[in-house]
């Protein structure tokens, strides 16, 4: 190869490479700017962190503060800095609340405002109220929003076969805790941490049918309650839908199954209970329930059948009698007379063998005779 040709390729291979990094310079000028999500600038409002259903009771993980565009805020909100969210733990949803949603003061009910009860209970639900003690009541260890079972404890006497039977009934499940003695928040001290102490009653939402065996109960026994743990509800609506007794419809939406399973998961149950009896516990005790004596009844005294009317004739009322009598019919006219069993059987062989024509029993005179 000539030099004048070698000359010529390295100027085209120069031009070349020259082009190529002209090229990448305008593309890389020219590209678009990375897009950056536009964040409010506005204040920070209480929005809820999941969506919250009327009756809700407030705790730490449900609701929290987001930017929220400064034209957009309005005077209901809870802004963060005038806000104390500490003072709205314990506070109980009014109206369904989205995810997301923000806040309102008119939303929330808190302890001792006029309605909260009514607020904290769910549609068709009722408040009922059972003391407890220090054992009973798990040591203080319940809060509102807990859910727990129904122990009721009793002595089945009876006659002539020994000790009595001591039993143990789980007669309800999944009961939720409203409130413990009038309390719905959870009292902390100065280090933040809770605060356990005893308290004397529990209100327990429940339905109007199991408010009426939690009144009977009481009556019955004693009433302990049960912690029951966050993981068992999955597990009870699990068993429920498995036995049909959640029936999910086939063209239910997601959003419409996931309501019907949360309400499912937070109903009372007082089917499939269990029991235990003291010779579950201990070889010395009962198993069996003590039989009863059979009542002795007293023979009621004689007492004579009252007296009957003699039916009317002809429009006249009889006389009332208490022994033997006959009545007489004469043509129009009827009279009553008074008879001994001997007699009447006499008169009643007399009319037959005579033929008289008789209502009843007769006696040999003129006339219809009846027999009473």
């Amino acid at each position: 190869m000539d030099r004048k040709k070698l000359v010529l390729l390295l100027g085209a291979l120069i031009i070349a490479i020259g082009t190529a990094f002209g090229a990448r310079t305008i593309f890389a000028g020219g590209a678009a700017p990375d897009a950056e999500a536009a964040q409010p600038t506005g204040p920070r409002v209480l929005v809820a962190k999941r969506a919250l259903t009327a009756g809700t009771i407030i705790t730490a993980d449900a609701l929290g503060f987001q930017p929220w565009p400064k034209e957009l805020v309005q005077d209901a909100y809870f802004i963060d800095g005038e806000a104390d969210m500490n003072a709205l733990l314990g506070t109980v949803v009014r109206y369904p609340i989205t995810a997301g949603e923000p806040v309102t003061q008119g939303s929330l009910v808190a302890p001792g405002d006029r309605g909260f009860l009514a607020a904290a209970l769910g549609p068709g639900m009722r408040a009922v109220t059972v003391p407890v003690s220090a054992i009973t009541g798990v040591a203080g260890f319940v809060f509102a929003g807990d859910r727990v079972d129904l122990v009721l404890t009793q002595d089945v006497s009876g006659e002539g076969e020994g000790e009595s039977l001591k039993t143990a009934e789980t007669v309800l499940r999944n009961l939720r805790v409203l409130a413990t003695d009038q309390m719905v928040e959870k009292t902390t001290d100065e280090n933040g941490k809770t605060e356990v102490s005893e308290f004397r009653t529990v209100t327990l939402e429940v339905t109007p049918k199991i408010a009426e065996k939690v009144a009977v109960a009481q009556t019955i026994g004693t009433i302990s309650l049960v912690l029951r743990s966050l993981a068992d509800s999955p597990a009870e609506l699990e068993r429920a839908v498995a036995a049909g007794d959640v029936q999910l419809p086939a063209n239910a939406t997601p959003e419409q199954e996931e309501k019907m399973l949360k309400a499912a998961m937070g109903r009372p149950i007082d089917k499939g209970t269990t029991f235990v009896t003291g010779g579950d516990v201990s070889r010395f005790q009962r198993t069996t329930v003590p039989t009863r004596a059979p009542e002795r009844r007293e023979a009621a005294p004689y007492q004579p059948a009252p007296a009957r009317a003699a039916p009317s004739s002809g429009g006249n009322d009889a006389p009332v009698y208490t022994g033997p009598s006959v009545r007489v019919t004469r043509g129009k006219e009827t009279e009553q007379a008074s008879v001994s069993a001997k007699a009447n059987s006499t008169a009643i062989l007399s009319s037959q063998s005579n033929g008289m024509r008789r209502a009843g029993p007769t006696l040999p005179s003129a006339g219809a005779t009846v027999i009473n």
